[in-house]
């Protein structure tokens, strides 16, 4: 009787809390180990849907002597848990700190999970402008993408950084925190583990998939601060998609699929060529091979021309 109960108290726990996954078990596989002290979850190309659990994107975390830190927390609370499950297991150091790089949902909706056990969590301070501002269009796209019922408002980071910051691990195992300028997000947070020569990039850099232009990024920036990422020389890069390797790796699939995007239609505004056909005159089969070529590319031309039309008027 005692396991009846316990099943249908289960049962409703799952029903009532609007998240569909009752074993955080289910949500992630186990991570790798990218270097000495950093393990990441790389993630499917595809975007966020009922049967992959939401799980699509690169996370991370860099073990120390005394304590721990992630990078990313997950795309809902429920995940979050199955990454603190996945640490415990290969650690008993604390998790002391959390660094959402960016303000995507699949970067920090998990934030709750860690707040309730008092870690702190941080961005920058641009990036948590805009978790704010787009708090409520992200829990309607839980609920109408992942078919939650009902879903939480995300906890946006509590810690602005503002400027370069370092988080001490223990062991010589330091963090360093810094940012350049926009990319696929205003300001997004790059962290290098110098002991590993280790540089957690996310969403800035993309391989294996398309990269998605959205409102709050900037193309023209985005370049930049792929150019600054040239100051970590010979480190591996583990990106927002894609698997960890050498900065030129991403070189095609990132860099020069912006400077595609960013020439043409700064060249499509100075001929006074309206948006239809400069998106028509933009050859973008070269990086048909990407994942989410044929559901990004045409929506990438659209905001990349809008973008120039910005910058010219």
């Amino acid at each position: 009787m005692r396991e009846i109960n316990f099943i249908i108290t289960l049962v409703l726990f799952v029903m009532l809390s609007g998240y569909g996954y009752a074993g955080n078990n289910s949500i992630l596989p186990a991570p790798k180990q990218v270097s000495k002290h950093v393990f990441a979850w790389i993630g499917p190309h595809e975007g966020p849907n009922v049967k992959n659990k939401g799980y699509r994107m690169n996370m991370a975390f860099v073990v120390g002597k005394h304590s721990v830190a992630v990078l990313e927390s997950g795309y809902y609370p429920e995940m979050a848990e199955a990454m603190i499950t996945h640490i415990k297991a290969i650690t008993d150091k604390p998790i002391k700190y959390v660094i959402n790089s960016n303000s995507q949902p699949d970067r920090f909706y998990g934030n709750a999970a860690f707040h309730k056990r008092g870690i702190k969590t941080y961005a920058h301070a641009e990036e948590i402008k805009r978790m704010n501002a787009n708090a409520n269009n992200y829990a309607l796209m839980h609920e109408m993408v992942m078919k939650f019922k009902n879903a939480r408002l995300p906890e946006p980071a509590q810690n602005a950084i503002n400027k370069p910051v370092s988080f001490d691990l223990g062991g010589g195992v330091v963090i360093d925190v810094s940012f350049h300028k926009a990319a696929h997000t205003p300001l997004p947070l790059i962290v290098h583990v110098k002991s590993d020569n280790v540089v957690y990039a996310g969403d800035i850099l993309y391989s294996g998939r398309l990269l998605a232009i959205v409102n709050g990024g900037n193309i023209k920036q985005w370049r930049e601060t792929f150019n600054y990422l040239k100051k970590y020389k010979d480190a591996t890069f583990i990106p927002g998609h894609g698997q960890p390797a050498k900065l030129s790796a991403f070189e095609k699939s990132t860099y020069e699929y912006l400077t595609l995007l960013d020439l043409h239609m700064s060249k499509m505004l100075e001929e006074d060529i309206d948006m239809q056909d400069a998106m028509k005159r933009l050859d973008q089969s070269t990086y048909s091979y990407l994942e989410n070529y044929k559901q990004l590319a045409g929506k990438n031309a659209n905001r990349a021309y809008q973008e120039a039309e910005r910058a010219a008027f």
